[in-house]
């Protein structure tokens, strides 16, 4: 039998040798880590944001009037996602959206200009501690700054040729600031840069690179020549917004960095086109997805999966080996990197709730691989926007009248104005037969067994949102943010 003095003696030796195993453990893993970071260093990552921009109007989505060398080269590189969507048709709500991985309900900036709820987490915070230098070039558009504290590269914002004393919707991208950034970032710290441009959104240059001739005009819309005129205008800004991402791409190969990153391009929603921007059929909502990862991902692949501007922070943080939180809607699409044939999503969802005093239409969003289905929130009000009530600057006032006239000579014109301004309560599309969404099928009862599970997952996810919205905006509401007057979501910075 052990004496007292032996069983104290074998504890002793017991918690000692314990000590010297736990601190050995937290060393080996220490070093474990180190040894990981430095034979597969974290890739940085670039995403490059176009502003208003239709996956129908560049290169690498097959329109072929359009110039953008630049996407073409960068898509022969990269996987290119043909089913990716915006969680908003809107400036603002749409980035909150990306940059938090929520929907608008949750993260709250669902109105444009808002800002989102206090105490949410955006990328910045995920990979800034997961040892990522997190930093924004061009237009912000989101808020409040403790939610995004994106480090901000000085510059970026100029105001366009001869629109110096007009703020407002006249910047433009400079790219000088950001070569300088990129030229002072050190060796073994990785970096996540947001490049977004000003180019597609309006107001688009004066003078156009392309002839009115030769645009193409999508079938939604009126061919009339003010139309052309404003098409071969916006054509140019795309072009623009084009040469902006060769020269970041350049930007990155002279310092090296080019192999190194991942490079991603899409854009915010769709442009200030009819039937596009504040709106959620595929002209409005469909964006471009590009992801170029060298050694990672196939060049010059395609993927079908179905995938959410909010899956792109979750998958940021799975390539940097992070654990994301748990109350986010956004989920990892790694495996379809991996794999462009693996499936992610069976649905996406989509909101949109209004610009205010100009935009009172407030709707709702379900997509999947073929079908569209849209619950319109407020559909005895007309359907109005900028395009057509805005009198401060174009994107619409250069041609509406013309569409006016033309609907009183032409069917289609009648037909498309009539659309525009009138939203049914639901609507129903099959994609995959009418990529136009010309015709509503929720009034076919062929389709009523469709339309019921599209109306229970609606009523679904709009209750795990709070989403308890039954028309339009109350104007009148005080923000989330409490007394703070003014939008809380900077244009710029």
């Amino acid at each position: 039998m052990l004496s007292h003095c032996r069983i104290r003696w074998l504890l002793y030796s017991y918690n000692k040798m314990k000590k010297k195993f736990s601190l050995f453990a937290l060393f080996s893993c220490w070093l474990t880590t180190a040894y990981l970071q430095e034979t597969h260093p974290l890739p940085n990552m670039v995403i490059f944001i176009g502003d208003d921009l239709a996956v129908r109007d560049i290169g690498p989505y097959g329109n072929e009037v359009v110039r953008t060398p630049s996407l073409e080269k960068l898509s022969r590189e990269s996987m290119v996602f043909d089913c990716a969507f915006a969680a908003s048709p809107t400036c603002g709500p749409s980035r909150s959206s990306l940059f938090t991985a929520m929907y608008p309900m949750k993260h709250g900036a669902h109105g444009n200009h808002s800002g989102v709820r206090a105490g949410t987490t955006s990328m910045v915070q995920q990979l800034s501690a997961l040892g990522y230098h997190v930093a924004i070039a061009g237009k912000l558009h989101v808020g409040p700054r403790d939610v995004f504290p994106f480090e901000r590269i000085e510059g970026t914002n100029v105001p366009e040729p001869e629109h110096e004393e007009r703020p407002g919707l006249f910047y433009d991208l400079n790219l000088g600031p950001v070569d300088e950034w990129l030229r002072k970032q050190r060796a073994g710290k990785p970096f996540v840069l947001i490049v977004a441009d000003h180019s597609p959104h309006v107001v688009w240059p004066e003078t156009p690179a392309y002839d009115a001739d030769e645009v193409d005009i999508p079938p939604i819309h009126i061919n009339t020549a003010d139309t052309r005129r404003a098409r071969a205008r916006y054509y140019t800004d795309v072009t623009k917004m084009d040469k902006n991402v060769g020269k970041l791409m350049a930007m990155l190969e002279a310092h090296g960095m080019l192999n190194r990153s991942i490079v991603m391009f899409t854009a915010d929603q769709g442009p200030q086109w009819a039937f596009g921007k504040w709106g959620l059929y595929d002209y409005g909502v469909q964006v471009p997805l590009i992801v170029r990862w060298p050694g990672h991902v196939s060049a010059g692949v395609r993927t079908k999966a179905l995938v959410s501007h909010v899956d792109i922070m979750p998958t940021m943080v799975a390539i940097a080996n992070g654990t994301n939180p748990a109350n986010i809607d956004g989920q990892s699409f790694l495996e379809v990197l991996k794999n462009p044939e693996a499936a992610h999503r069976q649905l996406v969802f989509a909101s949109h709730t209004g610009d205010r005093e100009m935009n009172r239409s407030p709707m709702r969003m379900l997509r999947t691989d073929r079908y569209k289905y849209i619950l319109n929130l407020a559909p005895d009000t007309l359907y109005n926007t900028h395009m057509n009530k805005a009198t401060d600057h174009d994107g619409g006032r250069e041609y509406w009248p013309s569409w006016r006239t033309e609907s009183f000579r032409d069917s289609h014109a009648a037909a498309v104005l009539w659309r525009y301004h009138n939203r049914p309560e639901e609507e129903l599309y099959d994609i995959q037969a009418d990529p136009w969404e010309l015709m509503n099928l929720a009034a076919d009862s062929t389709y009523s067994s469709l339309l019921g599970q599209f109306r229970e997952e609606m009523a679904a996810i709009r209750e795990k949102q709070g989403d308890h919205e039954t028309g339009p905006e109350d104007l009148n509401a005080k923000p989330d943010q409490g007394e703070q007057k003014g939008p809380v979501a900077p244009y710029v910075f």
